[in-house]
């Protein structure tokens, strides 16, 4: 089958790779329809670089017609149609039954001390084959697969892999309050959607902050309030104009959306290019020990939010010496909720959302659409914000 490999730092190639075949009892194997490219694969392509191994296929967001099941996976059969969550994990287990399949006691990577493992993202998260592919093995079938009707296009549904619950329990994370104020920075697939979703929940005014001028109208058309990052000479002053439209407070909330690669901290970009281009033996042990995250989108939600508010983070951070304003933290009294999103946990209550009269724009939510053999194309386009790209699905 052709599938889109990870070979190096901003390379990846579609290549043909073998079939994947069921191997364990709980296994499906399923015939991928469609598969979105996600901002955390741009992190593969460009910051996560240590942990991965050439040939690593990529892609965590995918849905499909099931080919094969395994013995033990009753729910499914041949023919049914699915949308397969980013993670994997099996249902059961005291993690996955308090809603935090995140962390499956099954299924943890526990040699490198780390939650449920994730379709095609790094040795970290077991390195497991993903799903930009035109075959995906899906392990505990029993449980991860959301079957979906069939009818309806793909965009109806393909988000519930990762975009609509991660931008979901973003929001569940802020706790903005009813008709109360959330600031979202970052307006790319997560962003955009995490602010339809606010709106949607009842929230009163939703800002939203980025610097490519396609994501803030896109944004705009819908509603929010936007600032552009490009129009302000400081985050001071970023932070006074939101603050002026909300009683000189600051917002109830503030999603973080963007995560490591945010604009600024020349350091720490520094470290992780080192990183990047470093022999693999030297690289992963350091960045294990000693990375650092571009911080400049986190710094501006901790001087943005109100006191007494929440921050929530949906955008990835690997860091693990990084630096923390815990001065301004404590004495602002923030909440701070962050982690993968729990997809089992929240798509039951998404789904009553995914109708004909669409509240939350799937249908046109993708900018680009591409046959899989585009992937390195469409990886660069993503990378380096050209022509429009917000979300680009792609099509084996």
């Amino acid at each position: 089958m052709k599938a889109v490999t990870w070979q190096g730092k901003r390379d990846v190639r579609v290549e043909e790779v073998p079939d994947p075949k069921i191997q364990e009892p709980t296994d499906a194997v399923i015939r991928v329809t469609s598969t979105g490219l996600c901002g955390s694969d741009l992190h593969l392509y460009e910051v996560l670089t240590p942990f991965m191994t050439p040939g690593d296929i990529l892609g965590h967001e995918p849905m499909g017609i099931v080919e094969e099941v395994g013995p033990e996976v009753p729910n499914l059969k041949p023919g049914d149609r699915v949308v397969v969550p980013f993670q994997i994990a099996c249902g059961h287990c005291y993690m996955c039954d308090t809603g935090l399949p995140t962390q499956c006691e099954t299924t943890q990577v526990t040699g490198e001390g780390m939650g449920a493992p994730l379709f095609g993202y790094t040795r970290l998260y077991g390195a497991v084959p993903g799903g930009q592919a035109e075959y995906l093995r899906v392990p505990q079938a029993h449980y991860g697969p959301i079957k979906v009707p069939d009818g309806p296009p793909d965009d109806r549904f393909v988000y519930l892999s990762d975009v609509l619950p991660t931008a979901w329990q973003a929001v569940q994370y802020a706790a903005v309050p009813q008709g109360g104020t959330v600031a979202v920075l970052g307006l790319g697939p997560i962003g955009d959607m995490a602010c339809r979703v606010a709106q949607a929940k009842g929230a009163g005014r939703v800002f939203g902050v980025d610097l490519v001028p396609e994501r803030l109208r896109r944004a705009e058309a819908r509603g929010v309030e936007t600032y552009d990052l490009r129009a302000f000479d400081s985050e001071k002053e970023l932070v006074a104009a939101v603050q002026d439209r909300t009683d000189g407070r600051g917002p109830d909330a503030v999603i973080d959306a963007v995560g490591t690669e945010a604009h600024g901290g020349a350091i720490a970009k520094l470290v992780q290019q080192g990183a990047a281009i470093m022999p693999r033996k030297l690289s992963g042990p350091m960045a294990e020990r000693f990375s650092v995250d571009r911080l400049a989108a986190l710094y501006t939600a901790i001087a943005l939010v109100r006191r007494g508010g929440t921050i929530s983070l949906s955008g990835v951070y690997g860091g693990m010496a990084d630096p923390m304003p815990m001065l301004t933290m404590f004495d602002k009294q923030i909440q701070l909720r962050m982690g993968q999103a729990n997809v089992r946990r929240w798509s039951d209550e998404i789904i009553p959302y995914l109708t004909d009269e669409d509240p939350l724009g799937v249908h046109d939510f993708a900018t680009h659409r591409v046959p899989l053999t585009e992937a390195p194309r469409a990886y660069e386009m993503f990378q380096k914000k050209q022509d429009g790209a917000v979300k680009v699905l792609m099509q084996p």
